[in-house]
């Protein structure tokens, strides 16, 4: 038998929370400024699967920011406090896509470089392969 929304044992989708409070909220922003912080170190260490690990737990954390903060309201101090939390991250946001750029660009130009000596490969041969003589004669001794 199934449980009725909102009583113990009912299926988290089922369950009734109490509403999110203004401090609830903040305490996701400081949350999520920690994620940036340790993503952008990830970003500056060049520590790709932990940055992409992160990034992906910090998605669904932002959409559970977004759900908690429907009908919440703020006082000033709070609305001072949550865009100063927002702009932080947004700061470090703009910091780890840089260094994802310039990783797309490094990553870019070794593919490129990969695509030039197949090229040559495929047109000269393998650069290890023995070169043959100058006057085409092969050495039968």
């Amino acid at each position: 038998m199934e449980k009725p929304p909102g009583s113990p044992g009912a299926p988290p989708g089922q369950r009734e929370t109490a509403p999110a409070t203004a401090e609830d909220v903040l305490a996701v922003y400081e949350s999520l400024l920690v994620s940036t912080r340790t993503m952008l170190s990830r970003a500056k260490q060049g520590d790709w699967d932990a940055l992409m690990e992160r990034e992906s737990r910090y998605v669904i954390d932002v959409e559970e920011l977004v759900r908690l903060e429907r009908n919440v309201v703020f006082d000033e101090q709070q609305r001072n406090r949550k865009a100063d939390l927002l702009e932080l991250i947004l700061d470090n946001d703009i910091k780890i896509r840089n260094h994802l750029l310039a990783r797309r660009d490094e990553l870019g130009a070794m593919i490129g470089v990969n695509r030039r000596k197949s090229s040559l490969n495929r047109t000269y041969g393998p650069a290890d392969a023995p070169a043959a003589p100058a006057d085409g004669s092969a050495d039968d001794s």
